[in-house]
């Protein structure tokens, strides 16, 4: 009788199980330093050797093998430093860490990534809306998730993406203020003599997002011709303020400025030379329109203050610096510009955004529409109103 055959280096192999189930096991070598052990169980033992010999084929391949052994924890870490930090800004990698840290880590992290449900992300969104986070919160952890096992999916770790298979928790459309025709006049009107007026009338006139406002340069603004360009924003992380470019690449864009700009502007740069020689050598030199009053970046919170504060000499209701650009998006569609202008000015990715933030504020609008098709399909109607109109006046 000859010798037992054995098997080859990462043949693997099949036995059953108590239970009547059966398994294959295989070593494909190692990743990351970690042996990698692919098992497989099936109800018969055609099943499990049909899922041995794809995963060997894979592997001859060279495609990539799911690490069974891999926590959810491990991956995100890994994630975090191989895709996220070289792909997203510094501001935006501190959430995505603190998200996974505070709330992916402790609720799905020894999972195995291979054997992530779409229960156990729906169980975790669920808790975490209950123990009181907010639905916005909850919906960028979700997101987070979905973005880090779309790169798992795309490297081969996982067969499907399991957080596109739940329900996120619905957000209520935001609340914000914004400013009426006369308050905007009013607040214009009593902010003249404040340093910062110039920095509240641009984004008042232009609607700029706060970062966009404080990386303003000089070089981006043309005062002869009447233009400013977004090119840079400022954010604040835990090493300090740094500048970037802007958010998308519609944020990047050129917009006319209006006379009330020009006059505000050419006042702040007057004030400013005049801050510079006063500062001497402790002036710190960035090329900003709106700074400190020694030169360095602008401070959100400080703003904020200072913001509210001029809002309260003005008789006018507090409001968030942000509602700044609310403010011009909803004074510009109630004049009847069109809302394709207001995406281009705001530097909105897309138009929908627009109409659907803005929806309150376009509905007026489109009832005058309404209102001149009337007149123009049905000019009988409108001429007996028009006469009904004046014999209740006689």
């Amino acid at each position: 009788m000859g010798a037992k055959k054995r098997r080859g280096k990462h043949e693997g192999s099949i036995y059953r199980l108590k239970d009547g189930r059966w398994r294959a096991a295989v070593s494909l070598g190692y990743h990351r330093g970690q042996r990698i052990r692919k098992t497989f169980t099936a109800a018969t033992r055609a099943e499990v050797q049909a899922k041995l010999n794809q995963a060997l084929r894979d592997h001859a391949l060279g495609l990539p093998v799911v690490v069974e052994r891999q926590t959810v924890a491990q991956f995100l870490h890994r994630w975090l430093e191989d895709s996220a930090r070289p792909a997203v800004r510094p501001k935006t990698f501190e959430s995505y860490s603190q998200l996974v840290k505070l709330y992916l880590a402790p609720d799905l992290g020894n999972i195995p990534l291979a054997k992530l449900t779409p229960q156990h992300v729906q169980q975790c969104l669920n808790d975490r809306l209950t123990s009181g986070l907010s639905a916005r919160t909850v919906q960028y952890i979700h997101a987070v998730l979905r973005r880090a096992l779309n790169q798992a999916l795309r490297w081969g770790m996982v067969s499907r993406n399991v957080a596109t298979l739940v329900t996120p928790p619905k957000l209520r459309r935001p609340e914000f203020q914004s400013f009426t025709r006369e308050q905007a006049q009013c607040f214009l009107a009593s902010i003249r003599e404040d340093r910062l007026e110039a920095l509240y009338t641009v984004a008042l006139a232009l609607g700029l997002r706060e970062g966009e406002a404080f990386g303003l340069r000089w070089q981006d603004v043309d005062l002869d011709n009447g233009l400013l360009c977004v090119r840079q924003c400022l954010t604040r992380t835990k090493d300090g303020p740094a500048f970037g470019p802007p958010k998308t690449e519609r944020s990047r864009r050129t917009i006319p400025l209006p006379a009330v700009c020009i006059a505000a502007l050419q006042r702040h740069r007057a004030r400013q030379e005049q801050e510079r020689l006063l500062a001497g050598s402790r002036w710190q030199e960035h090329g900003l329109v709106f700074t400190t009053t020694i030169g360095t970046p602008l401070d959100s919170a400080n703003v904020l203050k200072r913001f509210r504060a001029a809002l309260k000499a003005a008789g006018l209701p507090p409001m968030r610096f942000h509602d700044l650009r609310h403010s011009c998006a909803s004074l510009l569609l109630a004049q009847g510009v069109h809302p394709r202008v207001v995406m281009e000015v705001l530097g909105h990715s897309q138009i929908s955004l627009t109409l659907d933030t803005y929806s309150h504020v376009y509905m007026s609008v489109k009832q005058e529409a309404a209102a001149k098709m009337d007149a123009i399909l049905n000019p009988l109607a409108t001429q007996l109103a028009t006469k009904d109109g004046l014999k209740k006046a006689n």
